[in-house]
């Protein structure tokens, strides 16, 4: 199982996904452009020192990552899934994609998502922070798996 991090703009959040990746060794793929340079104290400083343990695979943009998929199912996080993460039958080859904090992702990149998940909220609240989302699902994921260490 691996993370995807589509595009991120805060470095904070990144950091976090890559310190908890570290930790659970679960791969990170970061699809450019970033709203940050990758070398940003902020990322360094939310990674601490688990971006060394991390296995971080950049893509230098969507088209580009794609290509690297091998048949991968891609599992996007989506205010707008029509899914509950609980519900769904999790394999441990997934790639569960997070989009953008600012604007999530696009449409044709909700397009080419092999199911689309979401996290059930309150009603009248918008969303949860990218890093807690995608800890949520990959908690998770990893249970159904068995891909805890």
């Amino acid at each position: 199982m691996r993370l995807a991090l589509f595009e991120p703009d805060i470095p904070q959040n990144a950091g976090a996904l890559i310190r908890l990746g570290a930790c659970l060794g679960v791969g990170i793929d970061l699809i450019e452009p970033c709203g940050f340079l990758l070398g940003d104290g902020k990322l360094r400083r939310a990674g601490m020192d688990y971006v060394a343990q991390a296995e971080i695979t950049r893509h230098p943009s969507w088209p580009a990552f794609l290509e690297t998929r091998q048949g991968a199912r891609l599992v996007l996080l989506t205010t707008k899934g029509a899914m509950r993460y609980m519900d769904f039958a999790f394999h441990p080859g997934d790639i569960l994609l997070l989009g953008r904090e600012s604007q999530g992702v696009p449409d044709e990149v909700h397009a080419r998502a092999d199911a689309r998940l979401r996290i059930p909220m309150r009603p009248g609240l918008r969303s949860l922070n990218v890093a807690q989302a995608g800890a949520i699902a990959l908690a998770e994921g990893l249970r159904q798996t068995a891909g805890f260490p």
